[in-house]
């Protein structure tokens, strides 16, 4: 796969980009199936899901997950719910995570975590909203990240502050996952 590196503020691996994008990824395939029974005949989000895989399989970045990416998003913001939309921006998520940046900004921490949150809420949203089983999928994401991941996101300063549940979710997934060294 190689180990080539990004230079910005520190640096990244390849490796370490796939490891990122193999984790958003994995949040954003677990809810694809709300997209698709919603827009079975959009395939945008599951564009962005491949193009994500096949970065973490070891193929080079490439326009592929720059387009899929934009594409999901667009894809969200025609969704009629939010459960849809975090669906297909999961997706986008995913796709954009092989082009994080090593620039030392609080909002970078979205294209780690942020797939992860949106999984969550959707959970949530599928329980009646119920704040419960977005924890449980947030304790269920905090427990897959890898040493490599919790790495990664160390060299960022914190998930910003924002408004709504899902920057909730994921500022509550950034402080789980910078705690204490397991």
């Amino acid at each position: 796969m190689g180990t080539t590196t990004v230079t910005g503020d520190f640096e990244l691996t390849m490796d370490e980009l796939r490891a990122v994008a193999r984790y958003a990824v994995q949040s954003a395939e677990q809810v694809l199936p709300v997209f698709e029974a919603a827009a079975p005949d959009d395939p945008r989000p599951r564009a962005a899901v491949d193009a994500a895989w096949e970065f973490v399989g070891g193929a080079h970045r490439s326009r592929l997950q720059r387009v899929t990416s934009l594409d999901a998003h667009r894809a969200a913001a025609a969704a009629d719910t939010e459960a849809v939309r975090l669906a297909a921006r999961a997706a986008g998520d995913a796709a954009s995570a092989a082009y994080l940046h090593p620039i030392a900004k609080a909002t970078q921490v979205g294209h780690i975590l942020r797939a992860a949150a949106c999984a969550a809420r959707v959970a949530e949203l599928a329980q009646g909203g119920d704040p419960e089983a977005g924890e449980r999928d947030i304790e269920r994401a905090r427990r897959r990240a890898t040493p490599v991941l919790v790495d990664v996101l160390r060299r960022y300063p914190a998930a910003p502050q924002g408004k709504g549940r899902v920057a909730y979710l994921m500022s509550a997934l950034d402080a789980s996952l910078r705690g204490p060294r397991r």
